[in-house]
C-alpha cells in the first residue's frame, strides 16, 4: 500500500486521463477517465421521476439530462422534487446492457468528496503507463514460479493463479501479484480468486492469513478459501476497471493508446505519419486528430496496416 510520500500523476491525454499513483518511483495503482464519464463523489442537481411508494430508492434526471438511480430518499419525496444527489458509482457498460449510475440524495447540501490530488504532468516517464496497460490489456502478471490471468465475467472479475509450484507454494507465491493487480487494474464489486485446490486446512488458513496481511490496508470484504482454493472479495465498485474496459471497448482503449503513442514520438519533421491496424481507423476521431496535431505542431497522416496488432501501434515524424 502507499506510504504517506505517494502522490497521485495526471496524465492528460486525448480522449482519456490517466492517473498513476507513485511511491519512490513504483507504481502502486492506476485509473482512466473519459470524458463525460460522471465521477465518484461529484454532487449534481437532479429531479426525482420515479419512486415506489415507500421506498427510498427511485430514478432521477440528473442537469444534463442522464437518468441515475438514487438511494436513501427523504421519506416524504415524490415524483418531481428537485434537489442533490452525490454520485457513488459511474454508469457501467456490458454486453446488451448498460448499468445506470448509482448516486445518494443529498440531504443538506454537502460539497464534493475530496477526489485524487495528483501533480499534473504532461506525460509520465517512459514506460510507466506502458507496464500497466499491457498488463491490462493482456489481463496477466508474472511472478517467479508463475502467472495470474484475470478475466471479465457479468458477475464478477476473476483471477486465476497458474504456475509448477507446489499448491501451496503457488498460492502463497501469487498474494503480491494478486494484490498489484486489485490496484493497478482499478478492481472493485466481486472479484473471485481461484487458487490451487489446498486439502489440508492448515494450509488454506496460511492462504488466508497472507491474503489478510496483505490486503489489510484494503477496504474490502472476504471469505476464507473453501476447500477448492475460491476466494470471494467484495469491494467498492466506483468506475469501470481497466480489465472491463478493454472486455466492453478493446478497440477504444487501443485506439486512444495509439494516439499516445503518436504524441510521443521523436524526430524533425512536419509530418506525423500514425500506423495502425484497420479496426482502429475508425474510432480516431476527428477532434482527437485534431488534438493530435495541435499538440504536436505537425500535420497527421494515417497509415492503416492489418499485420499490426491492435494493442501495437507505431508512429513516426517524417521529414518530407
Amino acid at each position: 500500500m502507499p506510504s504517506p510520500n505517494s502522490e497521485w500523476l495526471v496524465e492528460e491525454g486525448i480522449g482519456e486521463t490517466r492517473k498513476l499513483l507513485t511511491d519512490a518511483g513504483e507504481i502502486i495503482a492506476a485509473k482512466i477517465q473519459w470524458p463525460g464519464e460522471l465521477t465518484a463523489g461529484e454532487v449534481h442537481k437532479a429531479q426525482l421521476s420515479h419512486k415506489a411508494s415507500g421506498a427510498k430508492r427511485g430514478t432521477v434526471t440528473l442537469e444534463n439530462g442522464r437518468e441515475a438511480l438514487v438511494e436513501q430518499l427523504p421519506r416524504e419525496a415524490t415524483e418531481g422534487l428537485t434537489g442533490q444527489v452525490r454520485i457513488t458509482r459511474a454508469a457501467i457498460a456490458e454486453r446488451g446492457r448498460l448499468k445506470l449510475p448509482q448516486t445518494r440524495w443529498v440531504r443538506d447540501g454537502g460539497g464534493e468528496e475530496p477526489a485524487d490530488h495528483g501533480s499534473s504532468m504532461h506525460r509520465f516517464d517512459t514506460g510507466a503507463w506502458e507496464e500497466v496497460w499491457h498488463a491490462a490489456s493482456s489481463g496477466a502478471i508474472p511472478f517467479a514460479g508463475g502467472q495470474i490471468l484475470c478475466a471479465v465475467t457479468p458477475g464478477m472479475t476473476v483471477v486465476d493463479v497458474d504456475g509448477d509450484l507446489s499448491p501451496r507454494e503457488l498460492a502463497l507465491a501469487a498474494i503480491p501479484t494478486i494484490a498489484k493487480a486489485l490496484h493497478w487494474f482499478d478492481l472493485g464489486g466481486n472479484i473471485g480468486i481461484d487458487f490451487p485446490s489446498l486439502e489440508a486446512k492448515v494450509d488454506r488458513r496460511a492462504v488466508d492469513a497472507a491474503l489478510a496481511e496483505t490486503l489489510e490496508d484494503w477496504p474490502h470484504e472476504r471469505t476464507a478459501m473453501n476447500g477448492f482454493g475460491f476466494v470471494q472479495i467484495v469491494a467498492r465498485l466506483e468506475r469501470p476497471s481497466l480489465l472491463h474496459r478493454f472486455a466492453i471497448s478493446r478497440t477504444g482503449m487501443c485506439a486512444r493508446f495509439a494516439l499516445r503513442v503518436a504524441e510521443r514520438a521523436e524526430g524533425i519533421g512536419p509530418t506525423l505519419l500514425l500506423s495502425v491496424h484497420p479496426a482502429l481507423k475508425a474510432k480516431l476521431k476527428p477532434e482527437w486528430l485534431d488534438e493530435l496535431a495541435r499538440r504536436t505542431g505537425r500535420e497527421v497522416r494515417i497509415e492503416t496496416n492489418p499485420a499490426l496488432a491492435l494493442e501495437a501501434p507505431s508512429a513516426q515524424i517524417l521529414s518530407q
